[in-house]
């Protein structure tokens, strides 16, 4: 039999940190698909017994585990003011594209949806100005 190497992912470096923005965009947006899953089937449970319609709840709530795994990409990334700097970067581009693209649905889409656009979009910005954003300051920095 010939021997395969196992390569765990995701990958983590020696800080714990997410090694590749693949990785990063990855486990994002499993957290959010997962999100969303369990936003339908609430919603869906919610309409069932009609305690509301189908797509009033906001999408916005499936963000919960992918702002869960930022928090802990920011603690991984150890102290210094480099990491304030670029979360707080990260997270104010992050919810200006996630708000706009939700605005832009939401004359078209239920809450559900054009919240769901938003969160999504806040997923992927937050994740690209944090991975290159983070690694590009800290070189800087020392």
């Amino acid at each position: 039999m010939a021997e395969t190497e196992s390569v765990r992912r995701p990958r983590r470096d020696a800080d714990g940190r997410l090694a590749t923005v693949q990785d990063l965009l990855g486990v994002a947006l499993a957290g959010l698909a997962s999100g969303v899953v369990i936003l339908l089937i609430f919603e869906g449970a919610m309409a069932l017994i009609r305690a509301s319609e189908f797509g009033d709840a906001s999408g916005w709530i499936a963000i919960v585990l992918p702002v869960w795994l930022f928090t802990e990409e920011f603690r991984a990334a150890g102290y210094g003011a480099y990491r304030i700097i670029v979360a707080a970067l990260a997270a104010g581009f992050g919810i200006a594209v996630g708000m706009t693209l939700a605005g832009l649905v939401a004359p078209a889409f239920p809450a559900l949806v054009s919240g769901t656009v938003g969160a999504l979009g806040l997923t992927v910005v937050y994740c690209l100005v944090w991975f290159y954003g983070l690694r590009w300051l800290s070189h800087r920095v020392g």
